[in-house]
């Protein structure tokens, strides 16, 4: 007979013996709490999901906008950078053309400086027999004749030997209705017969205290009225003889005179002579002074 003590116990002994009394078994369920919670939060999500969808939309739409701005921006900028370059081509271009031109026009100045220079020279060249008797009062009907037997008279009062066929050719120089004593050009057979008046012309104002005057033209009115000689200046020569006796009324020059057309300037007894060939030139002179 076994013993009691070695009786295993049964499986609804173990029950019992687990269970703690007065044990009421529950089955779990959701609340309704948790149901609505959770479907709030299902809503919540569509409603993100939705939001999200339309961003997203949005942003696609906006996308191809500027997509489409920046392939505008693009070919814009493309057209620019070949606008750039055809303008960059046509300074170029224009720079050399520039450039040539500005070569041409130096050239062209130095053609042109060469052409005056002959011009000058031809136009000295042409009176260089001639001298010119200014301040001589217009007389009524004045002649020809009138004109040289002005300067045979003169150069018998100064005591130049000359005869009338010495005179080529003798004429006022026009004059408008202010300036009636316009200059008298005459053209003598040689320059040596010129140098010769204008050198006894000037002795003779050296010598007599009464300089050279009207009545030394044979004038028997007037009389006292002074007149000048000098060299046939061209318009250029005249305008440098002008400017360059500033030089000599500065103090700097002591000598300004006119000799075969041109101008001429002297420091002092010792210095060598200078020809005033430009306007340029005697401004030069007289910054140095």
């Amino acid at each position: 007979m076994a013993s009691p003590m070695n009786k295993s116990p049964s499986e609804s002994e173990i029950d019992q013996m687990s269970t703690p009394p007065n044990y009421v078994s529950h089955r779990s369920k959701r609340s309704w709490e948790d149901i609505l919670i959770a479907e709030k939060l299902d809503d919540f999500k569509k409603e993100i999901k939705d939001m999200m969808a339309v961003f997203m939309s949005t942003q696609e739409r906006e996308l191809q906008k500027v997509s489409l701005t920046l392939k505008d921006i693009q070919e814009s900028n493309i057209n620019i950078q070949d606008t750039i370059k055809l303008l960059s081509s046509q300074n170029l271009d224009l720079e050399k053309k520039i450039s040539q031109m500005e070569i041409q026009v130096k050239e062209d100045k130095k053609y042109i400086t060469t052409l005056e220079h002959k011009i000058e020279d031809l136009e000295t060249g042409c009176r260089k027999s001639n001298f010119v008797i200014k301040n001589v009062p217009k007389i009524t009907g004045e002649s020809k004749q009138d004109l040289i037997d002005m300067v045979m008279s003169l150069s018998q009062n100064i005591d130049c030997s000359m005869v009338k066929n010495d005179i080529k050719d003798i004429y006022r120089v026009r004059g408008n209705k202010q300036n009636f004593n316009t200059p008298i050009v005459v053209e003598t057979g040689s320059t040596l017969l010129k140098n010769n008046i204008l050198r006894m012309a000037k002795n003779f104002n050296i010598k007599y205290k009464t300089k050279l005057c009207c009545k030394h033209l044979g004038f028997k009115t007037h009389e006292d009225s002074p007149i000048f000689l000098s060299e046939h200046l061209t318009a250029k020569g005249s305008r440098l003889y002008f400017l360059a006796r500033d030089l000599k009324r500065s103090g700097a020059y002591k000598y300004c005179w006119t000799a075969y057309g041109k101008v001429l300037v002297k420091k002092d007894d010792q210095a060598p002579s200078l020809i005033i060939s430009s306007e340029a030139q005697i401004q030069q002179l007289m910054q140095e002074v």
